[in-house]
């Protein structure tokens, strides 16, 4: 383990695994603006995220500290854990290729790691929140929702659910090693609430996209289509290309984590939906065209068969997490992409791409 920066030391961090990462960049950013202070964990393996901590701490040095350290390490989390205020854990394995060829490897990251977090706190003996990042991938492939095909878009046969989405009251279906080990972390996640009175809460993601984010075509989609298409490269799409995922822009996403640990004595126990909604709702081949657009450029398209475990609808319900947390509408999906291409521009020449490999920092 690696302490370096140690804005944080005598004080009572935030602590962010996986804050190396997309989500855990851009939520330690906001917390650093709010005034606290910010202690990130990430083992660094994803590649590139190295620019993440170096924008961080030139935009706070006095606020954020950095661990290098694997969330698989009990020592480590349990010094990483020993004095902070709150604990959003992001630290994963986030792709479901990759479980399928190292699903040892990702059990122990996703499922042993989080439980060796658990533990922490609770030799601590104190009521620190931990807000834990869990994915929709919980609910299985959702094969057994009658589809149509209409328009270009697979949705619901029933109009109810084609009009809000998926909601937590769906069945969980643990698909391919990653939905076994992100569900078992998140069952544990919730069983501490129940069996230990730990106040911790889940977030059953869906497609979050933003700045800052090194996309591939296992995880980060939306990114990784905007990146490949602005770099002239051909992009891939797994399946036909009329799945459908509901997209939320990263902002949203953060004030969802930042007001869940301010309430968190209203919803502790509870698991959340958490993406851009029905308006949000869009096909991968609405996201290619509206990249075209952006970046005035023609995509090169391949395609590829379905994958394991592949949706080919999935929108959340968000009706249960924006009313629990009094959120706002979130913001809608093509001025979300702007946004990200905006960003795409200016770091125009970075090495933003990353490449398909084992990753371990959060999503």
């Amino acid at each position: 383990m690696t302490l370096t920066a140690p804005a944080s030391i005598g004080l009572s961090p935030v602590l962010i695994t996986g804050g190396a990462g997309f989500i855990g960049a851009n939520l330690a950013d906001r917390l650093a603006q709010q005034g606290e202070h910010v202690l990130l964990l990430d083992s660094l393996a994803r590649h590139g995220v190295e620019r993440n901590v170096d924008w961080l701490k030139a935009r706070h040095p006095s606020k954020i500290s950095m661990v290098v350290a694997d969330v698989r390490d009990p020592q480590a989390c349990v010094d990483a854990a020993s004095n902070v205020s709150a604990i959003f854990h992001f630290a994963a394995q986030v792709a479901v290729t990759t479980s399928l060829i190292e699903p040892r490897e990702d059990f122990s990251v996703n499922a042993a790691g989080t439980l060796g977090l658990l533990e922490a706190l609770r030799a601590r003996a104190t009521r620190t929140p931990l807000i834990f990042a869990s994915t929709n991938k919980v609910y299985g492939d959702l094969a057994n929702i009658p589809l149509d095909l209409k328009d270009g878009a697979y949705r619901p046969a029933d109009e109810l659910l084609a009009r809000r989405g998926i909601p937590e009251s769906q069945p969980l279906d643990f698909h391919t090693p990653y939905g076994c080990s992100k569900g078992a972390a998140e069952q544990y996640v919730l069983d501490y609430a129940r069996s230990f009175g730990l106040p911790t809460a889940v977030m059953r993601m869906s497609c979050i996209y933003g700045p800052r984010q090194m996309g591939t075509e296992d995880q980060g989609w939306v990114a990784h289509f905007l990146l490949k298409i602005a770099a002239g490269e051909p992009i891939t799409i797994f399946g036909d290309g009329h799945q459908v995922r509901d997209i939320l822009f990263v902002d949203d996403a953060v004030q969802t984590y930042v007001e869940a640990w301010r309430r968190i004595g209203r919803i502790a126990g509870r698991a959340f939906n958490l993406g851009g909604g029905a308006a949000n709702a869009v096909t991968v081949r609405d996201v290619i065209a509206r990249a075209e657009t952006l970046l005035n450029r023609q995509a090169a398209v391949e395609f590829q068969p379905w994958r394991a475990g592949d949706q080919r609808y999935y929108v959340s319900d968000t009706r249960q997490v924006r009313a629990a947390l009094d959120l706002p509408a979130p913001l809608g999906w093509r001025e979300g992409m702007a946004r990200l291409a905006d960003w795409i521009r200016l770091n125009k020449g970075a090495e933003l791409s990353a490449p398909t490999a084992f990753e371990q920092v959060g999503t």
